[in-house]
């Protein structure tokens, strides 16, 4: 199979921060997401390409991993090596049995990830733990003394709605919730659900929220920031544009005469619900870009014209 340079996919290089790469992903997912393109296949498979490079770079551990197959690839490829000739099993590894943790819904996205992918990361959905600390799926499981914790990964419309994870512990099922306005670091802990050791009583298990980058929103506490392309005419005349929130509402702004491009916009009680009171929550914060007419006609340049004559004799 093919290697995937993920870093040039993202188009930042490998000394990139975090940040950046970050920063990278945003821009290229907004640009192809699927609510921009609909109807065209090409976007859609670079929307999932650019997912795929962000769950491996945007993850320390799995970044890591894939520095150091990307090395030892590229000395087989330019070895002229056969297929079947490199030993991916070295990359996949993870030791059979202990805690699984299913993430539901997340498992059924695996596959939309390409085979060199499943060939690094294993073939098995995130989220699957191993008590005794091994990693499974590019989550983390570490059993200290009677407690175990774990990396749960939810997306944002997850934590605006709330969601609910399986933990299958031995023979036992458990329906793990994630309340509305989880965010990256919230913990929940399942009271006396952990591993025994030694006969004893058992432990807890912590799960640890982290919360996925959103394409279109950025997450501020509580509060949501968002930017939309307005038209010039709108802009400078005012008028009302519709505003698409996380939970899929569409509501319109008003937008004032002589806006100036980058001015943002306060819808207040859209952004995230509040951890511990799920009445109230946080506000959307609109910021506005121009959107700049092109393929202009014969008249409509006439009347820029006119209209910058008029603005140089003020």
């Amino acid at each position: 199979m093919d290697y995937r340079d993920y870093y040039q996919i993202l188009g930042v290089s490998r000394e990139s921060s975090a940040a950046e790469i970050r920063k990278a992903y945003r821009k290229l997912a907004l640009k192809y997401h699927p609510d921009h393109n609909k109807g065209q296949r090409e976007a859609e498979e670079r929307f999932k390409e650019i997912n795929e490079a962000y769950e491996v770079l945007g993850d320390p551990q799995k970044r890591a991993k894939y520095n150091q197959l990307g090395h030892a690839y590229n000395e087989w490829q330019h070895a002229g090596g056969a297929p079947g000739g490199f030993d991916w099993g070295q990359w996949a590894g993870a030791a059979p049995g202990g805690t699984r943790v299913e993430f539901g819904d997340l498992g059924e996205t695996f596959g939309d990830f390409s085979d060199f992918f499943r060939a690094i990361f294993g073939d098995m959905p995130r989220g699957t733990f191993n008590q005794r600390g091994s990693q499974r799926g590019g989550g983390t499981f570490a059993a200290q003394g009677r407690d175990a914790q774990a990396t749960v990964e939810i997306s944002l419309e997850d934590a605006y709605r709330g969601t609910s994870r399986l933990l299958q512990q031995d023979s036992r099922r458990l329906e793990v919730r994630i309340p509305p306005g989880a965010q990256t670091g919230t913990r929940i802990r399942l009271a006396g659900e952990g591993p025994r050791v030694r006969n004893a009583a058992a432990g807890d298990i912590y799960l640890v929220v982290q919360v996925k980058p959103h394409p279109r929103f950025e997450r501020q506490g509580d509060d949501l920031h968002t930017e939309m392309a307005v038209d010039l005419y709108t802009l400078m005349l005012g008028g009302e544009v519709s505003v698409a929130t996380l939970d899929g509402r569409q509501v319109l702004l008003s937008i004032p005469p002589e806006t100036q491009p980058g001015q943002a916009f306060r819808l207040t009680g859209l952004g995230m619900p509040h951890l511990r009171s799920g009445s109230e929550q946080g506000d959307l914060y609109v910021r506005v870009r121009a959107e700049l007419p092109s393929r202009l006609s014969a008249e409509e340049k006439r009347l820029f014209e006119e209209l910058a004559r008029l603005r140089r004799k003020t």
